[in-house]
């Protein structure tokens, strides 16, 4: 067998960052489009201080704001 490499074809560790990179990606989109929905719910520091999370803690900030963040304010309104 031959040691040579093909560029063409990527290896696996390329595959795997770049899905891992997408998942990354794709969650903090969803994060900020479902913050976006609750603006109403939110006073602006609170929008301001979740979406700079969402933003700047790249994993844990969209998964804070997906399982706590946005069930505190349903629980706020439903309250209200």
């Amino acid at each position: 067998m031959s040691d040579e490499h093909n560029p063409l074809i990527p290896a696996g560790y390329d595959i795997v960052w770049s899905l891992a990179a997408a998942i990354v990606i794709a969650l903090a989109i969803v994060a900020l489009v479902t913050l976006a929905r609750s603006g109403d719910r939110l006073t602006p520091t609170q929008g301001l201080l979740w979406a700079a999370l969402v933003l700047l803690v790249p994993v844990l900030g969209p998964i804070a704001w997906l399982t706590t963040g946005r069930k505190t304010t349903t629980n706020r309104r439903s309250t209200e």
